[in-house]
């Protein structure tokens, strides 16, 4: 079922798209047309809604009556404002947002929110606890180093990631200025199932669950989300920050890494075409109901995908039952070597970025809110056809 929008059915764009793809026995499989919009599972940059992509090449040449593009206009500009605040409205509405929250638009990605964070909140003589679930916490505590004292609180590394420590077993410090978490870590395929309300703030990177389902931010003293994982195009980082939480902000610090900054005012050129597809996905998802409806949608896809992989052994889970992401669903075969396999025939098939990350291998789905869901039962029924020809 395609994503419901406004788009119109006869609209040239739509012509080229795939209702469904058609699958082939492998030995027919012909290679696939990629002139044609196909089923793209990769982790990032990620599957856009169509209806966006169709509205913003409709706006493309001309932005509402400005004689230019939304790439040519001024960022001070009463145009780009309303973009601006159009996509913080959202953004608010979509997380129920009082006005303790700032929302800002930063560039650098995550990555830059790993030393960020640290510079603007962990003292000299102040220590911050990490819980390390993947790839992305690991980096984000390297960053912190650089910039004083930490305590890993958790990590699931001996075990490969293959799950999340439960809070109760966090090993958290007396005096800990935050809590850095990962809620979903892109490369192992593993999730938090809740929002850790502690003693003190939590932060946490978001950047490949944002947006996919209600949040309970009471804990939370600052979420950071690259963009091109779900809510749009490579180029902005969404930070959330609580007043209570700015408080607590060192000072004197580089005038573009000091959140103050960016709240008082909007320093420098920003990323204008990104925030603008934000805004727009934004808006795509309160058409589809909300936070609440995506995540129902989402929580059905996996659960086909993972219905799927603990059908038989020829699939096996990397992550264990309970920790399993809904957004990045990682998977190995029982014979390794039919791995390249599977990868070759998925794409002739139209299903494309199957690859494992490369510092883990193996098979990874990203399944995003912009996945229709019959691109996972497109994915189930190629899988479904490559154990009968393989198995």
């Amino acid at each position: 079922m395609r994503p419901r929008g406004r788009v119109d059915p006869s609209h040239p764009f739509l012509n080229n798209l795939n209702p469904r793809l058609v699958m082939p026995a492998p030995e027919t499989a012909t290679p696939v047309d990629r002139s044609q919009r196909l089923y793209n599972f990769s982790a990032g940059p990620a599957t856009l809604p169509e209806e966006v992509l169709v509205e913003a090449k409709d706006e493309l040449p001309v932005y509402d009556h400005t004689g230019a593009s939304v790439m040519e206009i001024s960022h001070r500009s009463p145009a780009y404002d309303k973009i601006e605040e159009s996509a913080r409205e959202h953004l608010r509405a979509l997380l129920d947002l009082d006005d303790d929250w700032h929302i800002l638009f930063l560039q650098g990605g995550a990555s830059m929110q790993f030393y960020q964070v640290p510079l603007n909140f962990l003292p000299e003589d102040g220590v911050a606890d990490y819980v390390i679930t993947g790839r992305w916490g690991t980096k984000a505590i390297k960053e912190a180093r650089r910039v004083g004292d930490v305590n890993v609180a958790a990590s699931s590394e001996a075990d490969d990631f293959s799950y999340v420590p439960d809070v109760d077993h966090w090993d958290l410090s007396d005096n800990a200025s935050y809590v850095h978490i990962t809620t979903n870590e892109t490369v192992n395929g593993n999730q938090m199932t809740d929002d850790p309300v502690l003693d003190v703030p939590v932060v946490t990177d978001a950047s490949s669950e944002f947006l996919s389902r209600p949040m309970d931010l009471e804990g939370y003293g600052l979420v950071y989300a690259g963009a091109q994982k779900n809510i749009g195009p490579a180029g902005v980082t969404v930070v959330l920050v609580h007043d209570d939480f700015l408080e607590r902000k060192k000072d004197p610090l580089p005038t573009m890494l000091d959140y103050g900054t960016h709240v008082e005012r909007r320093f420098n050129t920003p990323p204008v075409f990104p925030i603008y597809m934000v805004e727009k996905v934004g808006r795509w998802l309160r058409n589809q109901g909300g936070l609440d409806a995506i995540h129902a949608v989402n929580k059905r896809k996996a659960r086909k995908l993972y219905d799927k992989i603990d059908d038989t052994e020829f699939y096996r889970g990397t992550v264990q039952s309970g920790s399993r992401s809904m957004m990045n669903v990682t998977f190995r075969l029982h014979d390794p070597d039919l791995e390249p396999v599977f990868l070759k025939e998925a794409e002739q098939h139209g299903l494309l970025s199957l690859k494992g990350h490369r510092t883990v291998g193996g098979i990874r789905a990203s399944i995003y809110n912009a996945m229709p869901e019959e691109g996972v039962d497109t994915l189930v029924e190629f899988m479904n056809e490559f154990e009968r020809s393989h198995g």
